[in-house]
């Protein structure tokens, strides 16, 4: 077998891996549990969170019924070593409408709330923001494999951890300067992503990897004005919450552009602004998130 097969048998284990995790074991009416990866992680990465707990809320929800918005809190660090337990809470079922909140627990104490809204599809008004002009296609860009083999000899052994990893999402930047570099950036970043592998045609489920998705590599615009990475030693880096509203339903086995920026950075928080568009243009989700930025002194 070539490096090439090896890699792509390896891109499909992880995309099977993350369709395991997401297919949540039912304990009884409204209470399901989920297990985390087992790749050497100290907590529980929080787009699986998010993942996880939006399909718990769906299991719950009429099938015809699609999330249409969520807003989410990280309240303790996740354990990868445990499973994690999700209590559905229905709120409310309108005509059109419904709502749920997910508690996700461990150890016995809360590490996650999310509240989600579900609506059946309507016909209505239809406009948008454009997606940005004149960025690179994914084709223009190097790959993961092109990363490995031309850059990551330059970069900190953390920075190639990172990039060695296989993931189950294909990740794109447009530039890679801030992973190799101590220049401020202005306060944008954009990345091509998709999914790696065969993602099954189910709205609920393509949601759930689209909300996985859009926790990663937000919370790293929020660096790019100080030139710094989440990689710095010296850092403490979280997510503290997540909102996510859903747009138009798309397929992810194409490119998608996530265009993020990052107004302000204050109190040791960091907040970032994201959207999602399909490579022709038609924006499918945007995304608002706060995160924890500390920075310890490196004598201590």
């Amino acid at each position: 077998m070539t490096d090439q097969e090896k890699s792509a048998d390896a891109q499909t284990d992880a995309m099977r891996e993350l369709l395991s995790i997401l297919d949540l074991e039912t304990l009884e009416v409204d209470l399901f549990r989920g297990n985390s990866p087992q790749v050497g992680w100290q907590r529980v990465f929080g787009g699986q969170v998010i993942g996880q707990a939006l399909i718990a809320a769906q299991r719950t929800v009429e099938t015809e019924r699609h999330v249409h918005s969520l807003h989410a809190y990280f309240v303790r660090p996740g354990d990868p070593a445990i499973p994690i337990v999700y209590e559905v809470d229905r709120i409310r079922d309108g005509s059109s409408f419904s709502t749920r909140r997910v508690l996700a627990k461990q150890h016995g104490k809360a590490i996650f709330s999310l509240s989600a809204s579900f609506q059946v599809d309507e016909g209505g008004l239809d406009h948008q923001l454009p997606m940005p002009e004149g960025l690179p296609m994914p084709e223009q860009l190097v790959g993961d494999r092109d990363i490995k083999e031309q850059y990551l000899h330059m970069a900190p052994p953390n920075v190639r951890k990172y990039w060695e990893r296989e993931r189950p999402i294909e990740i794109k930047p447009v530039s890679l300067t801030h992973y190799f570099s101590r220049e401020k950036l202005e306060p944008v970043q954009h990345v091509w992503v998709r999914a790696r592998g065969i993602v099954p045609d189910d709205r609920a489920l393509q949601a759930a990897i689209l909300a996985y998705l859009s926790d990663m590599t937000l919370l790293d615009t929020s660096l790019h004005p100080h030139g710094r990475t989440i990689f710095d030693r010296d850092l403490q880096v979280a997510s503290l919450d997540h909102a996510m509203w859903f747009h138009r339903p798309c397929r992810l086995d194409d490119w998608l552009l996530y265009t993020q920026d990052t107004p302000s950075a204050s109190g040791a928080r960091g907040f970032n602004r994201g959207a999602l568009y399909t490579r022709d243009g038609v924006l499918i989700a945007s995304v608002a998130q706060e995160g924890l930025i500390r920075v310890h002194d490196k004598k201590k």
